[in-house]
């Protein structure tokens, strides 16, 4: 797939290389949808702010279900690019297994691979949100059983972040980064059980 706006490439301008530095783990580079952000460097300031909550420790979800709700809601927006991004950098450490990276992507709470009501309401919320813009009285009182009040604004927040993401990736036209994985083989990256 051909990008319908190319990423920058090195070198850098200083500026776009402090953001670009910010906007990354230590001494990794800079994937595809960054370089492509930074063509906008006050949306991309904009968005530091945002962004780094998102993804930050002061998110009140822990790591699991965030990504349960990342990789989720990227998978029903088609964006193939971020849910790749996600399930490559951080599917083990949430200790997602190949089977329940693959559910995320195409299957339903129903799958067998989640067994704990936590996962489950979690994907039920995503797909709620992303099919109806609101979550419904009977899924939200199973919510509030898992769920304190500062992660049940935090949930709502973070899959719109991330369908924010999705539609600025899935317009752009954005490739897959070369380490992550595609739809069709949704196992890579995924915990290892055995």
């Amino acid at each position: 797939m051909k990008p319908r706006i190319e990423p920058l490439r090195p070198p850098y301008a200083p500026p776009v290389a402090e953001r670009l530095t910010a906007m990354m783990p230590p001494g990794q580079p800079a994937i595809r949808l960054f370089r492509t952000f930074v063509r906008n460097m006050p949306m991309t300031e904009a968005m530091a702010g945002w962004g780094g909550y998102e993804l930050s420790r002061r998110l009140s979800l822990p790591l699991r279900d965030r990504e349960i709700l990342i990789d989720r809601t990227c998978a029903r927006c088609g964006c193939e690019y971020e849910w790749g991004v996600h399930v490559a950098r951080f599917a083990a450490k949430a200790r997602l297994s190949g089977a329940q990276v693959a559910s995320l992507a195409s299957g339903s709470a129903a799958d067998p691979c989640w067994g704990q009501s936590r996962d489950q309401v979690l994907i039920e919320a995503a797909d709620a949100l992303h099919d109806a813009s609101d979550i419904g009285d009977e899924l939200w009182g199973r919510l509030t059983v898992e769920f304190s009040p500062e992660q049940l604004l935090d949930l709502p927040m973070l899959c719109g972040w991330y369908h924010a993401i999705s539609f600025a990736a899935n317009a752009a036209r954005l490739p897959g980064e070369d380490s992550a994985p595609r739809f069709s083989e949704p196992g890579r990256g995924g915990h290892r059980t055995s």
